[in-house]
């Protein structure tokens, strides 16, 4: 079904005029801003994962301290067809697995979405074996004192994210989202444990079922988007990498790429059952050879045209993730002007971020 985008019902500051970074090349014209502009929402990027170890409920509740307006668990399944947080169905660099002598036996080598991968999985697991692990950080060389936390948390189930969500708003007089990514939805569905059906059981047994109610659902494969939009009235997000195609591109033979869905004619497909992109951002802005930025693409005008919102991906302090314009030091994992960063992009008329670090998004979008 086309889609009519609505005002989104979250908290956020009123931006001011766009400030774009002089020593930038701006794209000529400048990209419309969309009434989802004046007030860009901050996603708490797996919660706040530049802090806590990521899809934690302590990482999510202090995204939500921090003043996100939404929390983003990532969706995979159980042996059970239970809905969890992680970052990725092989769990050895995120959870204590690997140290649990009673699960050895259930290492094994998979083919996922055309990659081999060797590890544990979540549907090799039931949920209560699930949460006799712990979780770890996953990027123990970066955030180094994220692992004062390894081995404190469980893994969350989706029901308990919304639970948390639900009661930090009450608590807070503020509305706080959800915004669960599907990850790997065609071969979840290839072994018997789809995530549509209960994910959308969830959602409604939440009475999360509406166009205004603070949810919004991603997937970087089309089709279970496609099925979504069939099933319930939630807003849609379709996630474009600055390289590759879809999955369930590559198994129906169909060669567009994420870069021909973020052209005028792919982004009017998505916007025939997506309510939004949630993009890569070197694919609002390239960068060059040296990690400099280059001038702007025109996705976000092209998508506010065909009544998309836009979600850029993802802002990190360090270093090493942050374009060269705005890096301090040579240090990749010290920390950058992300600052700069936010004031740029925002610029451009993003409808919202995902933060790892949330405090600094929403310090950023109050200064504006």
């Amino acid at each position: 079904m086309r889609r009519t985008l609505s005002a989104l019902g979250v908290a956020g500051a009123l931006l001011a005029a766009a400030v774009v970074v002089p020593t930038v090349a701006s794209a000529d014209p400048q990209p419309e801003r969309s009434r989802e502009a004046a007030r860009p929402v901050v996603i708490g990027h797996r919660g706040a994962s530049g802090y806590r170890p990521e899809h934690t409920l302590e990482a999510y509740r202090l995204a939500i301290r921090m003043g996100a307006d939404y929390i983003e668990p990532d969706l995979v399944s159980t042996k059970d067809g239970v809905l969890v947080a992680r970052h990725e169905n092989e769990i050895s660099g995120t959870t204590d697995v690997a140290a649990r002598p009673e699960f050895a036996g259930r290492k094994a080598t998979k083919t996922i979405d055309g990659a081999s991968v060797t590890g544990w999985f979540t549907e090799d697991f039931t949920l209560a074996e699930l949460k006799t692990l712990r979780a770890k950080e996953r990027l123990p060389q970066v955030r180094v004192a994220n692992t004062a936390f390894d081995g404190m948390f469980q893994v969350p189930t989706f029901q308990e994210v919304i639970d948390l969500a639900r009661t930090e708003s009450t608590a807070r007089g503020r509305t706080i989202g959800v915004y669960p990514e599907t990850k790997h939805p065609s071969y979840f569905a290839a072994i018997g444990l789809p995530l549509e059906e209960p994910l959308v059981a969830v959602l409604e047994a939440n009475r999360l079922t509406h166009r205004n109610d603070p949810v919004f659902v991603q997937s970087f494969e089309t089709a279970n988007l496609r099925k979504l939009d069939r099933m319930i009235d939630v807003r849609l997000v379709q996630l474009l990498d600055a390289t590759g195609r879809p999955y369930d591109f590559s198994v129906a033979g169909d060669a567009r790429t994420y870069q021909d869905l973020a052209k005028p004619a792919g982004l009017a497909w998505i916007s025939k059952y997506a309510d939004g992109i949630g993009a890569n951002k070197n694919l609002l802005v390239p960068r060059d050879a040296t990690g400099r930025l280059l001038a702007p693409t025109t996705v976000i005008r092209d998508a506010h045209r065909v009544k998309l919102v836009v979600h850029a991906w993802t802002f990190r302090v360090e270093n090493q993730f942050l374009p060269v314009d705005f890096r301090i030091g040579a240090d990749p994992n010290a920390r950058g002007d992300i600052t700069a960063e936010y004031e740029f992009f925002l610029g451009l008329g993003l409808d919202g971020v995902f933060a790892d670090q949330p405090d600094t998004a929403v310090a950023a979008r109050a200064g504006r």
